[in-house]
């Protein structure tokens, strides 16, 4: 039903986000590796949505990517994994992780989601082996992810965050970290970046 939303962060908690569109505010499902990522309140942010329509209930499933998305559709195609055991799956893993662990059939990295037992991630890794190659892993989402996970940072923590990427940390990583900086805002890319390497030790 909707892409995507672009709007202004009106509320987050662990696993939801109040998104304010048009002076309307919609309750958005996200994975609880999300909100370290997103912009502080009253910032926009652009976030990719899923419609979940039931007799009883609609809701929105949110990311900041792509990428994310199209794992999460992929992810709730496996039986026994809904909408919750996806967005579960992608609280403790990146869609790229789901990736390496289907190819390298390792179970118990898809077990440390909440809800999703040794079983569950067996047949996971059995019905999805064959939907994903390894030339996906790191590459159709690497740019985007990037892009997302810096939205809403200054233009010194974004080249802080661009530089911790080139020593080879996550997106998520090098967003987090530079989020992580106090009075960032008043230091240049030289003092942020040393700082930020502070919070990844």
């Amino acid at each position: 039903m909707f892409a995507y939303l672009i709007g202004r962060v009106a509320g987050v908690t662990e696993d939801n986000l109040v998104l304010e569109v048009g002076q309307i505010g919609f309750n958005v499902k996200i994975p609880a590796s999300l909100p370290s990522l997103l912009p502080p309140v009253g910032g926009e942010v652009k976030i990719y949505t899923y419609t979940c329509v039931r007799e009883d209930a609609f809701q929105l499933y949110g990311f900041l990517s792509q990428d994310e998305l199209d794992m999460f559709r992929l992810l709730i195609t496996v039986s026994g994994i809904g909408p919750k055991g996806g967005l579960a799956i992608l609280s403790v893993l990146s869609a790229d992780d789901v990736r390496l662990a289907v190819l390298t059939q390792d179970a118990k990295a898809i077990a440390r989601a909440p809800g999703v037992g040794p079983k569950t991630a067996q047949r996971l890794i059995l019905e999805l082996k064959d939907k994903i190659s390894m030339e996906d892993t790191f590459v159709s989402g690497e740019s985007e992810a990037y892009a997302a996970g810096t939205s809403g940072l200054t233009d010194a923590r974004r080249e802080a965050a661009e530089a911790l990427a080139a020593l080879g940390y996550s997106a998520a990583e090098a967003a987090q970290a530079v989020r992580k900086v106090e009075h960032g805002d008043e230091m240049d890319v030289e003092e942020l970046l040393k700082a930020a390497l502070k919070h990844l030790f």
